[in-house]
């Protein structure tokens, strides 16, 4: 992926403002790193990195990386979608192309279609309230869940649910609500759990940029009713990783000294039982987005 751009921008300015569409490419450029960097922690139980597979056998790290930056374009008319009052229904049209664009780059792999749901949505609500900061990057002042929330909850709520989607499936057998409620709540996984976990693996391991993504996406998997991990492992399935992921946490997270061994373990494991925490890792991303436009938003 090529670096974020740099603009030498003396004052922050509203999006709306803005000419050129400049606020909408960089929030698309922080989506798409959002993605790449989900991709590059390791261990993540089940999940798709650089070192392997996990539990996917259609799949790859390249792949996912096509995928993403096929997605760039997409994230950056969503955003600008999201500044110009955008309805669901404009939203959807957009994330229908995208994940045509996805299919086309992976020879029909589903690699991003929940974060194409969740990340899109969070670049709508960042495309309607983001600012430019001196250093030229997008910054958020708003919380971008609460901006979904306001903006298109009650139409997310009331929107078609595909019969054929493993989350559908979930729904019906399991009663899990899956990334329509968590859209709809305002993205409470991603405040609540994700993004507290990443700033707490920053803590326990300061000078180990690997460390905080593995901390939140294990807190992620202990706390969230994936419907990835329900489609593929029932509910039996579910409590394991549940279990599994709370373990790591309450013996130290990845400030134990030999936590990667630890989570390269339950990685393994769950590679064993094909399970794949896929919704985490869309929400995973989703927090290391709000990360990167929240966290800059409020230290000005």
């Amino acid at each position: 992926m090529s670096a974020v751009p740099q603009f030498a921008l003396r004052t922050a300015r509203p999006a709306r403002e803005r000419e050129g569409g400049l606020v909408s490419e960089l929030i698309a450029d922080w989506a798409v790193l959002a993605l790449l960097h989900e991709l590059a922690a390791w261990p993540k139980p089940g999940l798709v990195s650089h070192v392997d597979s996990g539990s996917h056998t259609d799949m790859d790290a390249a792949m996912m990386q096509r995928s993403a930056e096929a997605l760039r374009p997409f994230f950056a008319e969503l955003a600008m979608a999201g500044r110009d009052g955008a309805d669901m229904g404009c939203l959807r049209s957009i994330g229908l192309r995208a994940e045509s664009a996805m299919l086309a780059a992976t020879g029909g792999v589903n690699t991003h279609r929940g974060a194409i749901f969740g990340l899109g949505l969070l670049c709508a609500a960042a495309g309607a309230v983001a600012e430019i900061s001196a250093e030229g990057a997008a910054v958020a002042p708003s919380r971008l869940g609460q901006v979904v929330v306001q903006r298109w909850a009650v139409d997310i709520q009331r929107g078609p649910i595909p019969l054929f989607s493993h989350g559908a499936a979930a729904l019906r057998r399991y009663g899990a609500g899956g990334a329509r409620a968590e859209a709809a709540g305002g993205f409470r996984s991603v405040y609540e759990v994700g993004w507290p976990a990443l700033r707490q693996g920053r803590s326990l391991q300061p000078d180990d940029p690997a460390a905080p993504p593995v901390q939140a996406c294990f807190a992620l998997i202990a706390a969230v009713h994936d419907t990835n991990l329900l489609h593929r492992g029932g509910a039996d399935g579910m409590r394991f990783a549940g279990e599994a992921a709370a373990s790591f946490l309450l013996e130290g997270g990845v400030g134990a000294p030999d936590w990667r061994a630890r989570a390269a373990e339950i990685h393994a494991a769950f590679v064993a039982r094909r399970l794949s925490p896929g919704g985490c890792a869309d929400l995973l991303a989703m927090t290391l987005f709000v990360d990167a436009l929240e966290s800059k938003g409020a230290s000005r």
